[in-house]
């Protein structure tokens, strides 16, 4: 089980990339104490958390009638690979 611990939300939306927030989210930002939720479409979100190693959690979540499903989640992601990587989950088919 990863732990999180507190992120500065402001640096990793830097390294996350405007271009790359838009692209996922059209600039919707959920902010949390441990990372950021961007939602996609279609009940799917994408969570950046920081773990408490100093990498980030990113994961594509599906919500549908209050059930969250994780459908895919990279782990040991760095702060210079977290913008791919975050783009990468909100691109999915049904």
């Amino acid at each position: 089980m990863t732990e999180y611990v507190t992120c500065d939300n402001a640096e990793l939306i830097a390294q996350i990339g405007t271009g790359n927030i838009l692209a996922i989210s059209g600039g919707r930002i959920v902010r949390c104490p441990t990372g950021i939720v961007l939602p996609v479409r279609y009940g799917y979100r994408v969570t950046v958390d920081l773990a408490a190693n100093d990498t980030y959690v990113v994961k594509r979540i599906f919500v549908r009638g209050g059930q969250v499903w994780v459908k895919e989640a990279w782990t040991y992601v760095h702060a210079d690979e977290v913008g791919e990587v975050a783009y990468r989950a909100s691109c999915y088919l049904d």
